[in-house]
């Protein structure tokens, strides 16, 4: 497990993976710009309604609204940028298995419709993700006991089920994983270690895909080669 997530962090930062991640972001950015356009746009017209707040109360509100929408957006930013990221994630496969396991065959990209499922299922996941970081807050010490468990429980299996589909069938992987349940929740509280730091986490998407490649392969029998 530790050679694994080292190689998959190693790689993280490699020019393939860099491409992934500065698309992924931009397109994450310019969703958000939209979000804050439309969001202050109907702030605007809110509050210019006549009639409906005194002066200073509207102010108020104006202000509160806006700190809102900056809260609302440094809250999306992390979820956001996985869920688009998650549309590149065959791409970041396909790089570890030529990369380190050329002499297999690589495995197959999934189609359009489960890779939005797929897309989909991420958004629900790292928004929970997030949820339960902004209760680390108020709970203190209890979020922190809630956080670890849950979230290498959740991140572990989407990602070992991500990289495993490439080359099984769902029932197949749904076997694999309860087989190894053990192993793929360690691995799971490595993920939810990196998403909990700042600004790393937003390599989460790439390092952790990269991480259950190698786990997948490992389970599978395989052994990596082209480590430098």
């Amino acid at each position: 497990m530790i050679s694994s997530a080292y190689l998959a962090f190693s790689q993280s930062f490699s020019q393939p993976f860099r491409s992934v991640l500065w698309k992924s972001l931009g397109i994450t950015l310019l969703l958000l710009a939209l979000i804050w356009a439309g969001s202050q746009a109907g702030l605007s017209h809110l509050l210019s309604m006549e009639d409906v707040l005194p002066g200073w109360a509207e102010t108020v509100a104006s202000i509160l609204a806006g700190l809102g929408v900056v809260f609302g957006l440094w809250f999306l930013i992390v979820p956001v940028s996985a869920v688009v990221a998650s549309l590149f994630l065959d791409d970041v496969s396909r790089v570890v298995e030529t990369t380190h396991y050329p002499r297999e065959e690589p495995g197959r990209d999934l189609p359009v419709a489960e890779a939005v499922a797929q897309a989909l299922r991420f958004l629900g996941v790292v928004i929970g993700v997030n949820l339960l970081v902004l209760l680390m807050v108020p709970l203190l010490g209890l979020g922190f006991i809630i956080f670890f468990p849950a979230n290498g429980y959740l991140l572990g299996r989407e990602y070992f089920e991500q990289a495993a589909l490439r080359f099984r069938n769902p029932e197949d992987v749904k076997a694999l994983r309860k087989r190894h349940g053990a192993k793929i929740f360690l691995c799971g509280l490595v993920i939810a270690c990196f998403i909990a730091v700042p600004i790393l986490n937003l390599l989460t998407p790439l390092f952790a895909t990269a991480f259950m490649v190698h786990v997948h392969k490992k389970l599978s029998g395989s052994t990596p080669t082209n480590i430098e």
